[in-house]
């Protein structure tokens, strides 16, 4: 690892600003790591260009980041199995049926809810709370803007305050190794801590309640009211899954969905009990994913062939089909690993980190580790590579200056979300727009009011929690 100060900090604010300015994400992110690896080459570009494309291929030697990318072509399989099928069709009937979907409120707490439940894993949180809910907010002509800020806020502050999944098996890990005698126990005791987690998800109730929306998600929502649904569509749509229809002469089935998503569900932590070895906190919460979805999308190719709904040469154009519509998510996220291998390599997370100091009032030390892990994630796109940071370095000093160890981790752990809530560069940001199929820039902009209302409430919550 290069130690580069100030200049360790220019690849993700140039991915991060040209995004924004730009609106052009895959072109951003490649500029930055670009310029990233210009510097490193001692600003040759031409070097500096070759490297680049070395540390995309670098992505691949990971096999966490391999299983990730593989998993989300997946994904867009599952999504058109269960879309062509007339399995989501057949859902959303179901429960407009029942009378469970009648309002803006009810669709905007349905979204919340499977968020809540759907605890396994942040990435099929996403793509599962988009898949359902996605016809049933076009229906209700709430913004696919709307629907990505319900996603994201009730994905990664869920999964961050539950010990079995895979977050809470890295956080556990790292626990372990700062020599925590009781790991888990420290990790519960600072869910009730993690104030940014707990507002995020009481911020979505009160938005849906209220129906009152605030900034650029004002516009969206005017936008989402005032279009005809085929503009809509046509607007906010970002893949070919928006436009997806269900096989002629099939009847629309709920189970048809349902059953395969259970599954993908239900076998998530089976994955982390196998990877782990009988251990579902060691488990490798990549590899589940993986073997998860893997499953769901035989599972669902078994089931629509049993019923007669698609014959094996239907079935394989739609799996070419589906992983091609979200090969856009592969190519972002292959990209977005490689900025984060790249801040990893130049330490912007230490020079990041160091800027807490050394003679800081304890009262003082909770919200500032809050704030830093939340521009190390901003700047980085990753709340993991910001705990791994940022752990080691808050666990000694918490205990040399007397401080409450769940405090500490509950702002390091708070700040992590919240800044890869605000990065347009996350991999969960990126999900929650691509799974919602709302403009990823759009998505950025539209959540970033309510994200830093919770930010600043929180920064206050742990500096008053600090004091007692």
């Amino acid at each position: 690892m290069t130690e580069l100060g100030f200049l360790s900090l220019i690849p993700p604010l140039v991915a991060i600003g040209f995004a924004m300015w730009t609106r052009q994400v895959y072109l951003s992110l490649f500029l930055g790591l670009l310029v990233g690896y210009t510097i490193l080459a001692g600003w040759n570009p031409l070097i500096g260009f070759g490297d680049s494309l070395e540390a995309l291929l670098k992505v691949f030697e990971s096999e966490s980041n391999s299983a990730v990318i593989i998993f989300s072509v997946l994904m867009g399989v599952l999504i058109n199995y269960t879309q062509s099928s007339g399995g989501v069709k057949g859902f959303v009937q179901w429960l407009e049926n029942r009378g469970f979907v009648k309002s803006r409120r009810s669709a905007g707490f349905l979204a919340w809810t499977i968020g809540m439940v759907v605890f396994v894993e942040t990435n099929i949180t996403c793509l599962v709370t988009g898949t359902v809910c996605r016809p049933v907010f076009d229906r209700h002509k709430i913004s696919r803007e709307k629907l990505a800020y319900i996603v994201d806020s009730t994905s990664s502050p869920v999964c961050i305050m539950l010990p079995l999944n895979a977050w809470g098996a890295f956080i556990v890990g790292l626990l372990a190794e700062q020599g925590i005698e009781s790991p888990v126990k420290v990790f519960v005791q600072a869910i009730p801590l993690n104030f940014y987690a707990i507002l995020a998800l009481l911020l979505v109730v009160v938005v849906i309640i209220t129906q009152k929306d605030i900034g650029p998600m004002k516009d969206a929502e005017k936008r989402a009211m005032d279009s005809t649904n085929d503009e809509y569509k046509y607007r906010s749509s970002s893949s070919e899954l928006g436009n997806i229809k269900v096989v002629e002469g099939v009847t629309p089935r709920a189970i048809n969905m349902i059953l395969p998503i259970a599954t993908m569900v239900l076998m998530m932590p089976v994955g982390l009990y196998v990877t782990g070895g009988g251990d579902i906190l060691n488990g490798s919460g990549s590899k589940s994913v993986l073997l998860a979805v893997t499953v769901a999308v035989f599972l669902a190719a078994v089931l629509y062939r049993v019923q007669g709904i698609m014959k094996l040469p239907e079935l394989s154009a739609k799996f070419i089909e589906g992983g091609r519509a979200l090969m856009p998510m592969a190519i972002i996220m292959m990209l977005a690993f490689a900025i984060g291998n790249l801040t990893k390599e130049m330490g912007t997370g230490i020079y990041v980190a160091n800027a807490i100091g050394s003679s800081v009032s304890y009262i003082f030390i909770p919200p500032i580790l809050f704030i830093v892990s939340s521009a190390i994630s901003f700047s980085t796109g990753t709340s993991w590579g910001t705990f791994a940071i940022m752990i080691p370095i808050a666990i000694p000093l918490v205990i040399q200056t007397g401080g409450t160890l769940p405090l500490a981790l509950a702002a390091v752990l708070g700040g992590g979300v919240f800044g890869d809530h605000c990065s347009p560069i996350s991999d969960t940001t990126i999900i929650s727009s691509l799974a919602s199929m709302s403009d990823h820039i759009e998505h950025v902009k539209t959540q970033l009011p309510y994200a830093l209302i919770a930010g600043a409430a929180t920064t206050l919550l742990f500096t008053i929690a600090a004091a007692f």
